[in-house]
């Protein structure tokens, strides 16, 4: 692989980074998380003027024409200034399906609405489709009906459109859902980001043919294997920016804050902790940028997105605790911003999936094919 990121790929950072890091301050993020949208109106506006909400878009629609890396870089920024916006659901698990697998019409109007800022989409999150997807599809006449309860799906609260993945008779198929639509029921659960996440009931939903996405419904595992990698790596890409962001907070304040007539980072076991945090950040760095470009190449990441997924668990979860460890007593104010990157990183942790489900999942495949110097 090549360690170096594309000129497109820079581009996409500093463009994001310029932005957020200017508008998304510590008492912004706190008056937006309050409130019960957890949605940043202005801010996504900024960003669809900039053209970053068409990341994943081709170009054919007035988008950047990237894909999984961009995206990524992207949502990594989004992670460094903790921005209340529904990003990874609207560009990742709605956007990036629909700009994979639907058809032209269906990318003309979805997408195009997307990168202008009017139109959120969202997904069901899918960790690991070892099973069979939460919900299932019947054929309807020329239509369809849906049932089935999607669990933790992110910004359903502000989506014109869901994208569900449902088993059906001949395989699995991906399909646009209203979240207002008749059979569709939605329960908030707030968790301690301030993010409201949902379960959706799915109550024989009727939906029409131009609601399937593509142009079948008889797909194979790979597609959702596909979402499913997509999912884990961007929010492998959002964990590296918060914990990213984090270690820098605690290097700042441990050169600062004096005990005992030092500063504490001269204390040799300060200096530890921020060491192993240091090595932490830098596995966890590599191991998501190695996924994100085998992803984006073509080629099948599903061991690389668990071993991304497990260092964005196991070592963020490190990260953000021993940032709090060592701010001491002001690490548990929740008014100081580093609390708020110890949710941040703990709700990233488990999304999707802790550690140990990670090596769970890899293990499975390592015991059906084998690692690939032994095969």
């Amino acid at each position: 692989m090549d360690f170096n990121f594309s000129d497109e790929q820079l581009m996409v950072r500093d463009l994001a980074r310029g932005i957020l890091e200017k508008e998304v301050t510590p008492d912004r993020v706190k008056a937006v998380a309050a409130q019960p949208e957890w949605y940043d109106h202005a801010l996504w506006a900024t960003l669809a003027q900039a053209g970053l909400l068409g990341i994943a878009v081709p170009e054919a629609f007035g988008g950047m024409g990237c894909g999984i890396a961009e995206a990524c870089m992207f949502l990594h920024e989004v992670g460094r200034v903790l921005a209340p916006i529904p990003a990874l659901p609207s560009l990742v698990l709605g956007g990036l399906a629909i700009a994979r697998v639907g058809t032209d019409a269906q990318q003309q109007e979805w997408l195009v609405p997307m990168l202008e800022g009017k139109t959120l989409l969202t997904g069901v999150p899918v960790g690991a489709p070892s099973g069979a997807p939460a919900a299932t599809a019947r054929k309807d006449g020329a239509g369809w009906r849906l049932s089935g309860e999607l669990r933790c799906v992110p910004g359903a609260h502000l989506a014109q459109r869901m994208v569900v993945p449902a088993a059906t008779d001949g395989g699995i198929g991906l399909f646009l859902v209203d979240p207002r639509a008749a059979g569709v029921a939605l329960t908030r659960h707030l968790t301690s980001t301030g993010e409201p996440l949902f379960t959706v009931g799915l109550s024989d939903v009727r939906l029409e043919v131009r609601d399937l996405l593509g142009a079948g419904a008889d797909a194979g595992n790979e597609r959702l294997q596909w979402l499913s990698d997509c999912a884990l790596i961007a929010t492998c890409a959002m964990q590296v920016g918060v914990c990213e962001r984090t270690v820098e907070m605690a290097s700042a304040y441990v050169r600062e804050r004096v005990q005992f007539g030092v500063p504490i980072g001269s204390f040799q076991a300060v200096q530890h902790r921020m060491a192993d945090c240091y090595i932490d950040l830098d596995a966890m760095r590599w191991v998501t940028w190695r996924a994100g470009w085998k992803l984006s190449h073509g080629t099948a990441a599903l061991r690389e997105s668990a071993v991304a997924k497990f260092w964005a668990a196991e070592g963020g979860a490190r990260i953000a605790t021993a940032a709090m460890h060592v701010h001491g007593g002001i690490g548990v104010d929740v008014d100081y911003p580093i609390h708020r990157y110890f949710l941040w990183s703990k709700a990233l942790e488990l999304s999707l999936g802790g550690a140990t489900p990670q090596l769970v999942r890899l293990g499975q495949d390592m015991a059906r094919s084998g690692p690939p110097e032994c095969s």
